[in-house]
This record gives structure tokens, sequence and C-alpha cells, in this order.
């Protein structure tokens, strides 16, 4: 299992968020997070990545205990987090983001030259703006400069949150393919998602949230959109 949340409570001031959630991920495995907006799954995110401290509950991380451990440390670790507002340097460079990830102990000359150019055979348009501004990037560029940049820590477990919101079908299918490659190569991945169709599609279980808790953990192919329980727990 390279993940283990146990538990967790995690507060934003008085207001109480999350109300003990668990969630696995077993290695290379893709999980899938569904819920309806406002529910904590951003926050389960925050909470795994050091982000926010929980109140109550654990994260155990490629068997060690990482509750509350800073975020760059996890990093270093082999955990990485593309948030949702994705958070890209928008006065850098394409490649001085990419950059970001790259430059780092142990990562040698050689080693970079192979990170970069795999970033860029899995992005071609990365590498045809590489010396383009990220704040001038399109929305679903922005958002593949984003899971590049997390690709360049070589990331055990990668954390996607809400990664298709907001744009076009031709980019969401990019990002289908992205997900499916990574999955393949045997990163674990944690996919927070309101796209029904695609979380079930490329994930291998799926947990379903309401109010801060799991209501709900199955298989992913048990579900369709348009189930009993997906209908329940999302009106969709």
């Amino acid at each position: 299992m390279i993940l283990a949340a146990r538990e967790l409570h995690t507060f934003y001031g008085k207001s109480h968020i999350l109300h003990g959630v668990s969630i696995d991920v077993g290695a290379g495995e893709v999980v899938g997070v569904l819920g309806r907006n406002g529910v904590g799954k951003s926050t389960t995110l925050k909470t795994i990545m050091g982000l926010l401290r929980p109140a109550r509950g654990s994260v155990v991380f490629d068997g060690q205990d990482v509750t509350g451990t800073a975020a760059h440390r996890l990093a270093r670790l082999g955990l990485a987090w593309v948030p949702e507002d994705r958070r890209i340097f928008r006065a850098l460079t394409v490649l001085e983001n990419l950059r970001t990830g790259l430059d780092r102990p142990g990562v040698d000359a050689d080693r970079r030259a192979q990170l970069l150019d795999k970033a860029y055979r899995s992005f071609p348009m990365l590498a045809e703006r590489r010396k383009q501004a990220g704040g001038t990037l399109s929305g679903g560029e922005q958002q593949m400069l984003a899971i590049a940049r997390a690709m360049m820590l070589e990331p055990k477990l990668l954390l996607l949150d809400e990664p298709t919101e907001g744009l076009m079908p031709r980019m969401v299918a990019q990002i289908r393919t992205i997900v499916d490659a990574l999955h393949r190569e045997g990163v674990a991945i944690l996919l927070v998602e309101q796209n029904v169709p695609l979380t079930l599609d490329v994930s291998d279980r799926v947990y379903i949230m309401e109010k801060g808790a799991v209501r709900h953990v199955a298989p992913a192919a048990e579900l369709r959109a348009g189930d009993a329980v997906i209908h329940r727990h999302l009106g969709v």
C-alpha cells in the first residue's frame, strides 16, 4: 500500500470539514474520489499533502507515518500534487517551470535531460512553447504544464485535483491519455474529479464523499454514471 490515510478529521478554523475520512491507494493504482462541490475532496488532498494538519487521524505514505509533514519534504519522498488552480509560475517560461522540479539534489545533468525529454514527448505542446511564459498559455496548456512539472519529481504517488475542470473536450481527452500512460508506468494516482464518466473509466477503485465523509467505496468497474448509488450521492 503506497498510501493509507486513516480517520482524518480536518478543520478550517472552527469549521469541521473532514469527519473521519479513510482512503487507501495501492502501488500503481488509480483511485478516484467523487463528490459534489464542498464535500471535502480537495481538503482531503491538502491534508494528505501536508498543507493542512489533521486534528485527528494519520497519513502513512510508502510505509512511513508522514502526518503533518511539510509538503516540500513529502515531495522529496515521492508524493506530488497538482492543485485545482494549477499554481504554475506565470512569469517563468515553460522550461523554467519544469526546472523547479528538476533542480534538486540527486538529479544529475543526464537524468534532467531524460526527464525533460520524457515531458516533451508526453506533451509536445510544451516543447513547442518551452520559451513561452506560463501565464500566456491557455487553461488546458497550463494544466499540462502543471502535470508535467509534477512528473519531474518522479513521484510514487500523484495527487490530481480536478484536472479537467473548465477544459474543452479535446483537452479532457488528453488528460485521460496522460492518466492512462502514468498508470501503465506504475505511478499511483489519487484523482479528485467532477467528471464522473472519466473517473470511472480511468480508476481501479472509487470513493464517494458526502458532507466530509466517505459514504461509498467500490471497484470502478461496478459503477456506471446514472447508477442508483451515483445518483443518490452525486445527483447525476
